[in-house]
């Protein structure tokens, strides 16, 4: 069931072959509820938010259970500065500097619930002489 659901119901129909009678129900109040956003957790490929320097990192973002449609976004560090929108955040080549806590918001258009950050670590230093030119 999805919100829009929630309306008067009845039935109708022929009382019997026999007897053309048609006849008509009572009407019923269906009234769908939203469930309340449970646990949201952020996982990382590679696992455990290690990445090697310029490879690349997706994060993810998933809820126990919830009434749809659910909307996400993703936030790093204390800023709360959006990065992107989507169950999924991707970073094609990571940089030093993307070393932070990521989390996640998941909306179920009512509540918003926020995961516990996940800590991202860049490994690997970037070869100082690298950026020299001759």
């Amino acid at each position: 069931l999805q919100l829009h659901h929630s309306g008067h119901y009845h039935c109708s129909g022929w009382l019997s072959a026999a007897v053309p009678l048609w006849s008509k129900s009572e009407y019923a109040t269906v009234t769908v509820h939203r469930v309340l956003l449970p646990e949201v957790s952020v996982w990382a490929q590679p696992p455990g938010g290690q990445v090697a320097l310029g490879d690349r990192l997706v994060l993810s973002c998933t809820v126990a259970e919830g009434t749809a449609p659910l909307s996400f976004t993703w936030h790093r560090g204390g800023s709360g500065t959006l990065l992107g929108t989507g169950p999924h955040l991707e970073l094609q080549h990571v940089e030093d500097n993307d070393s932070d806590q990521y989390h996640c918001r998941a909306s179920n258009g009512d509540r918003v619930a926020k995961s516990v950050p996940l800590n991202v670590t860049v490994l690997g230093e970037l070869d100082p002489w690298a950026k020299v030119t001759p």
